[in-house]
């Protein structure tokens, strides 16, 4: 069986990644230039103007406060004190083999093993391990997990996904003003000749198929992102340890526990979401397939 190249995937994964955010705007600005040739151009003005109001508050809430968001949303704590010293060696460790600086540390109060990353940047991340992944992990393993949420930091992989949110909501506030309005606009609409009413029932016919499609399209678009980014972390975490198996064995060891129970907003942060459902409809790929293209690196 052919080897496979992190360099290689890394870079694969990357450009994937930013082909899926072409299409996400790709459907953005089908969804706004439709609606601007069915509502005209004093509604399409004003869901362009909230609809950067609201994108604006959430993009700048989220760039900022993601890793405080993130971390009180699970009620995670400062590891602190010589109970967490390996935690903070391991860490520094990697932090020196990487040319990152240090994040905040944190510890999580579940048994299950799992860890995220957030923060804007490097200089502004943090880690947060389970108690359970410190328990159960050995320390080749809990290198390997520490090393693929530094790859989420050195990737700017949070800033990432944040833009990927901000556009994925925009779509969807759009989409909901546009099929509010449509009611008050029909209105307008109803006093116009029959002609100019058989070419604006068309539009409105595909208006509507796009803004009730728009949402679901983007949606799966973003779970998609989300999964190559896990894919692209998995490669940098070897390139930082130079041997997948510490990851591989703590990837087995989750894949034999009970699914995580978090936030839904957060869930996409951590390292594995086990799960039955279809691949399509999740934010992590399967930890089958993680692990055999790490037994290939």
């Amino acid at each position: 069986m052919e080897r496979l190249s992190f360099h290689e995937e890394i870079r694969k994964n990357k450009i994937s990644s930013y082909l899926l955010i072409g299409i996400v705007l790709v459907v953005l600005l089908a969804l706004v230039y439709t609606i601007g040739f069915v509502l005209g151009g004093d509604y399409f003005f004003m869901i362009i103007i909230f609809g950067t109001i609201i994108s604006i508050l959430y993009v700048v809430t989220g760039f900022y406060k993601s890793a405080d968001i993130a971390i009180a949303s699970v009620g995670a704590k400062k590891a602190e004190g010589s109970r967490y010293r390996q935690y903070h060696n391991l860490v520094e460790g990697l932090c020196l083999a990487s040319g990152l600086p240090k994040p905040k540390l944190y510890i999580m109060d579940n048994s299950q093993i799992n860890a995220f990353a957030s923060g804007r940047d490097p200089e502004h991340a943090v880690i947060c391990m389970t108690t359970g992944a410190l328990e159960k992990l050995d320390k080749h393993e809990l290198e390997g997990v520490l090393a693929h949420e530094l790859s989420h930091v050195a990737n700017y992989d949070i800033r990432f996904m944040t833009l990927t949110a901000v556009l994925v909501g925009m779509i969807s506030i759009i989409s909901q003003i546009f099929l509010r309005s449509l009611f008050w606009s029909s209105i307008g609409r109803s006093r116009s000749n029959n002609s100019n009413n058989n070419s604006q029932a068309i539009l409105m016919i595909i208006g509507i198929a796009l803004a009730i499609l728009a949402p679901i399209i983007v949606a799966l678009v973003q779970l998609a992102i989300s999964r190559k980014r896990e894919y692209a972390a998995d490669s940098s975490a070897v390139k930082f340890m130079r041997s997948p198996t510490g990851l591989i064995g703590a990837l087995n060891k989750i894949k034999r526990n009970s699914p995580i129970k978090v936030s839904g907003a957060v869930a996409p942060l951590f390292l594995a979401k086990p799960g039955k459902e279809k691949e399509m409809f999740q934010t992590h790929p399967p930890l089958s397939k993680r692990i055999a293209r790490l037994e290939r690196m």
